[in-house]
């Protein structure tokens, strides 16, 4: 289809695109585009795109009505629809929302104020509806429960395409939303879920709302939530991690998918009985989920007693059958997504990290037993050596981009980062990262516990807190992450570790890009058995000191 709505080449250049994927969507796109056209900020500072997606009726000719710019494709899904818009876009930031969703005047102007913060990648907005049945207004608690748990936090991993923006050279790096996904479902989580695993700063804004027709009867209720269920299943393969813990979801949801399920097979199993011994018998654990799905169900109906009372007694029954669909979702993608699915795997498998993490815990445990009284001579000589803490604290940046504390014996002087600019230029450094080999703010005793890595045993307690691994990337300062480039910020993805590829192959001898791209072949590449093997051999490097300085 031709696009008569181009911008002219001497036109200005916008600020943002918004992009609206649409198929057969002439009862709803009107209302989106009006929207779209009463917004804050003025006509010149946005550019509206719609994604006529294979439709049939006169979605295209509504569009090109109004005045946007129609870029017609195939029929091939709003994933793909999306990342053909952000392709033609001109925009710095990209916004999106669907065809079925009217934006507030201030949705615009909220979201693209997020973006005055150069640290922020990309940004949610939230629902709005004025349907007066139940299941949509069941629907929007659903909804309203997730935003309170979004509400104040500073970074999330979790943004919905109905109100989202994004900077375009960051959507664009990533390749934009996986189109393995051939409706709307869950390609939007997946995006978001990796970026926030590159360490990218996603956040809330509340203000961007939109309005939106949430399905209206239960049979498309329960086939909605049958769907995001099934595709759930292709994210637990790629983002395992986010399988147990994400910032949308509450954890309550989780268990009440496996209490549902474990009833539906206890129901089944009685089915299953009384066909061939006859009579009605029941598994005594029936009952006992029973009830602990209906204790689990009182945080939510508390906010649906202040906020819709009239919703509150179908909430009981809604809610289980929300966790019955979503399960039975989820187990239908699980036995569909076996084997590899994609060109997409987790850094670390499911089972590799719980392996990983008790192995963690059970070694740190031990090292801390056998090292507590070395520890308690070099804590007393660090403090007889010079003035100052035994325990040098510093913010790292870990898993995810989440910054932690991490703990090592002191090893220079005082103070000593307030004396790095008299000794090195850091504006002329042509690698961000640096070691120098005769540091004069390094003490006596700090010069042995370099040589031997004695100064990292505190870390042992970053290991139990989770905080580190093992064995992984170094942990890396925040003003060295900033200079990541977007594939570099790969890294981010594990836990950063005690000792690595980096300890194994010369340490602090290593430039900045030498160092990148060993740590990136570890998580490319990981397994446990490169795990042990970079243990056995950081023994023989600590002695060796090749690089300690």
């Amino acid at each position: 289809m031709s696009d008569p709505a181009r911008r002219a080449p001497d036109a200005p250049r916008p600020l943002a695109s918004v992009i609206v994927p649409a198929h057969n969507a002439a009862a709803t796109l009107p209302l989106c585009l009006a929207a779209l056209a009463d917004q804050e900020l003025p006509a010149s500072a946005y550019e509206v795109i719609v994604i006529d997606d294979g439709s049939t009726d006169e979605t295209a000719a509504i569009a090109a009505a109004a005045g946007v710019r129609v870029i017609g494709q195939a029929r091939a899904g709003p994933a793909a629809a999306r990342n053909r818009g952000a392709a033609d876009a001109a925009g710095d930031l990209l916004l999106f929302t669907d065809a079925d969703c009217a934006p507030v005047r201030g949705w615009l102007a909220a979201l693209h104020a997020a973006f005055t913060d150069p640290a922020v990648a990309g940004a949610k907005g939230a629902y709005l509806t004025r349907q007066r049945g139940l299941i949509p207004r069941f629907t929007q608690l659903e909804y309203e429960e997730r935003y309170d748990r979004m509400a104040g936090v500073e970074t999330i991993d979790f943004v919905d395409t109905y109100s989202a923006a994004y900077r375009r050279d960051v959507f664009l790096s990533n390749r934009g939303f996986d189109t393995i996904f051939p409706t709307a479902s869950v390609e939007d989580q997946e995006l978001s879920f990796r970026l926030a695993e590159k360490g990218y700063r996603l956040v809330f804004i509340p203000t961007a709302q939109v309005y939106h027709r949430h399905n209206p009867t239960l049979r498309a209720y329960v086939r909605r939530k049958f769907l995001i269920g099934y595709w759930k299943a292709l994210l637990a393969r790629w983002h395992p991690g986010r399988m147990l813990r994400d910032s949308h979801t509450p954890q309550t949801l989780k268990l009440q998918m496996g209490l549902a399920a474990l009833t539906l097979a206890g129901l089944a199993a009685a089915a299953a009985a009384s066909l061939v011994i006859g009579g009605c018998w029941l598994p005594g654990w029936i009952g006992a989920a029973v009830a602990a799905f209906l204790a689990s169900e009182i945080p939510f109906l508390v906010k649906v007693w202040r906020r819709d009372r009239q919703v509150m007694l179908p909430a009981v029954g809604l809610l289980w059958v929300r966790a019955a669909a979503l399960a039975a979702g989820f187990a239908a993608g699980l036995i569909r997504f076996r084997g590899p699915i994609g060109e997409r795997r987790a850094a670390i498998g499911g089972w590799q990290r719980v392996v990983k993490r008790v192995l963690d815990v059970v070694v740190a445990g031990l090292g801390l037993a056998a090292t507590s009284l070395p520890m308690v001579i070099i804590a007393l000589l660090v403090r007889l050596d010079s003035p100052g803490p035994v325990i040098f604290r510093q913010t790292r940046v870990g898993q995810n981009g989440r910054p932690f504390r991490i703990y090592k014996f002191r090893t220079m002087v005082d103070h000593a980062e307030e004396l790095l600019p008299g000794l090195v230029n850091l504006a002329e450094l042509e690698q961000p990262a640096f070691k120098l080999r005769d540091d004069p703010r390094v003490t006596r005793v700090g010069r042995i516990l370099r040589r031997y890595s004695l100064d990292e045993l505190p870390q042992l307690v970053n290991i139990l807190a989770g905080e580190m691994s093992l064995v992984g990337p170094r942990p890396e300062e925040a003003g060295l992450v900033q200079r990541y480039s977007d594939h570099q910020r790969r890294r981010l993805a594990v836990k950063p570790g005690l000792t690595g590829p980096m300890q194994i192959n010369g340490r602090g001898d290593l430039l900045f890009d030498q160092r990148l791209a060993l740590e990136l072949d570890y998580i490319e590449h990981y397994s446990l058995r490169r795990d042990l093997a970079i243990l056995l051999r950081t023994l023989p490097a600590a002695i060796g000191g090749r690089g300690a300085y």
